[in-house]
């Protein structure tokens, strides 16, 4: 399939594909469901930068409905700690080579623990204000970090957030299980940083 074939929703139905320029034809609306290949889940049309152009669009700004729960958040962080856990581990055991003592070996292994911490929050930061929008572990729960509009943070924002989970942390995690009480499954860290995260909407 060509990157310029699109399904589109009509009447409630997917229909085509369709080329870019067949799409003129067709009775389409901002809202109308697009998805092309390459696209994890089906858009709206003003939210497809090569439609807002084609067919003369404004991009409408709506406010994110799903929410990501607290076992997915806490899942993609797990596994963006194991991933980092593995590299720290191969790291250490490659050290191993020209460390000789067991004793030296079991401080060798637990005094740079705490660097797995330091590099979470580190890469959350920069993955976070990516792009991506997210870490690895959120890429593949297919949810994301945004602002209250749905939109990408800036590098300022995830800086403030990620730095702000102490927040969350010192009261026994409450700041964290906070997000069972709020409708928007926010953490004490995303409000204070006026972030959300999201899941994607599907059909």
């Amino acid at each position: 399939m060509n990157s310029d074939q699109y399904t589109v929703v009509i009447n409630g139905k997917p229909k085509g594909p369709y080329s870019l320029s067949q799409l003129t034809d067709l009775n389409i609306t901002p809202n109308t469901f697009i998805r092309k290949p390459g696209m994890d889940d089906y858009k709206e049309a003003h939210a497809i930068p090569e439609l807002r152009e084609l067919l003369g669009f404004t991009y409408q700004k709506t406010a994110p409905q799903y929410f990501a729960a607290f076992d997915q958040r806490l899942l993609a962080s797990v596994i963006d700690h194991f991933i980092i856990f593995g590299f720290y581990t191969i790291i250490i055991l490659t050290s191993y080579i020209f460390i000789q003592g067991k004793d030296e070996r079991i401080s060798a292994f637990l005094i740079p623990f705490p660097v797995i911490f330091i590099v979470k929050l580190v890469y959350g930061i920069f993955a976070e204000s990516s792009a991506a929008q997210a870490t690895i572990g959120k890429r593949m729960l297919n949810i994301k970090v945004t602002d209250l509009e749905g939109t990408r943070i800036s590098f300022a924002r995830s800086l403030s957030r990620n730095l702000s989970k102490i927040m969350s942390v010192i009261p026994v995690f409450f700041g964290y299980f906070y997000s069972f009480l709020n409708k928007k499954n926010q953490c004490w860290h995303d409000i204070t940083a006026d972030t959300l995260v999201i899941k994607d909407r599907l059909i």
